[in-house]
């Protein structure tokens, strides 16, 4: 079944709140080969200005992933997991990310495209705090592989 068009536009409901947590940083800053002190250091982080430590740049790609879930579940969507290629990612910050941050991320679908006899479905998970406030933009575009691909 090819990817549904009609997708575009789709909000889908909040995802489970997801609270960030300092070893869940840290972890994640070792295993993308950070060494910022102010994603592997309390004190570090707090002397900056920060709260608890900072999480790297990239790290909202794990709350993300929850919304990206609900989005291959969709019954309609058509995108068989097993076809698809993460073809990009991109970040939009009002600020960064630190433990201790409880975001809610809400996916949005911006863009259904065919190109090639493939699909390119891109996803926008914006990620509010636990006062509401915006926090990251995580965009992501997924390339679901056609059945000659």
């Amino acid at each position: 079944m090819p990817v549904n068009p009609d997708l575009q536009g789709r909000v889908l409901p909040p995802a489970p709140a997801y609270l960030v947590g300092r070893e869940k940083v840290r972890e994640f800053a070792r295993a993308t080969g950070s060494t910022s002190a102010l994603s592997l250091d309390p004190e570090a982080a707090r002397a900056a200005g920060h709260a608890d430590v900072v999480a790297p740049p990239t790290f909202p790609v794990v709350v993300q992933e929850a919304t990206l879930a609900q989005l291959l579940a969709e019954t309609d969507a058509g995108i068989d997991f097993s076809r698809v290629v993460h073809g990009e990612q991109r970040f939009r910050y009002s600020r960064p990310v630190v433990a201790g941050d409880e975001l809610t991320a809400t996916l949005t679908v911006t863009s259904v495209k065919s190109l090639g006899g493939n699909s390119m479905v891109t996803a926008s998970s914006d990620m509010v705090d636990q006062a509401g406030a915006h926090v990251v933009t995580a965009v992501s575009t997924l390339v679901v592989r056609g059945d000659d691909a």
